[in-house]
């Protein structure tokens, strides 16, 4: 084994123990990040929103932005990134990993978590902690009217009335001219505590399906 191949190996074991990956499933997605990038180093948001399984989805703007958002790669950061490399390209995706038999309750109750982050991440877009009306609206309005279900003014009011619906869950004793901030992520838990996330949360659109972490067209 030549040295360049034995730092490649080192490299993908790195990645191996940070992600959860296996070593065959970081090599497939590097096989699909270097199809994205036209083997470059790195993708912009531009790569990604040429994927055509992304033309049509309500919610394509704040899906591309996660790639890019550093509150997504493990770490603590705040901001987002112009371009990204493969290494933060498979950190987001490791989020959309399922547990294995494997994993103990502990891991998937840590693998939820994370989850659940990574979606409030998706909405709270200006990163103050809070999903505030104004965001709810945003995603909302996106949701219901770009499928063509209904106008802009019904999906805002269907917008209002869920959010009150939300603080008067958060806050039941909130006075008729209190003013609710917004979302937070310890509300967000509770707003999906019986929504079974470890294993429903995976991915399709970029050709792979991470429920086994295959390249290649999805057959369902």
């Amino acid at each position: 084994m030549g040295a360049s191949q034995t730092r490649s190996v080192h490299k993908y074991q790195d990645l191996v123990d940070r992600t959860g990956f296996s070593l065959e499933q970081i090599k497939n997605l590097h096989k699909r990040f270097q199809h994205l990038s036209g083997n470059e180093e790195t993708i912009s948001k531009e790569n990604l929103d040429r994927i055509p399984a992304l033309a049509n989805n309500p919610i394509k703007k704040q899906i591309v932005y996660a790639f890019f958002d550093k509150r997504n790669q493990h770490q603590d950061e705040v901001g987002s990134f112009e371009e990204i490399g493969f290494e933060q390209f498979l950190m987001v995706m490791s989020h959309f990993r399922p547990p294995t038999l494997k994993t103990t309750e502990e891991e998937k109750e840590a693998l939820r978590k994370e989850k659940l982050r990574f979606l409030f991440n998706m909405h709270d877009t200006d990163n103050d902690g809070t999903i505030t009306l104004e965001e709810y609206r945003k995603v909302v309005e996106e949701l219901l009217s770009k499928s063509g279900a209904m106008g802009l003014e019904a999906a805002k009011a269907i917008a209002d009335a869920a959010m009150l619906e939300v603080a008067s869950t958060n806050v039941p004793h909130m006075a008729p001219d209190d003013f609710y901030e917004g979302i937070t992520f310890e509300h967000f838990e509770q707003i999906l505590k019986g929504l079974e996330m470890e294993s429903r949360m995976h991915i399709r659109f970029l050709d792979v399906d991470t429920t086994t972490m295959r390249c290649g067209k999805s057959t369902s």
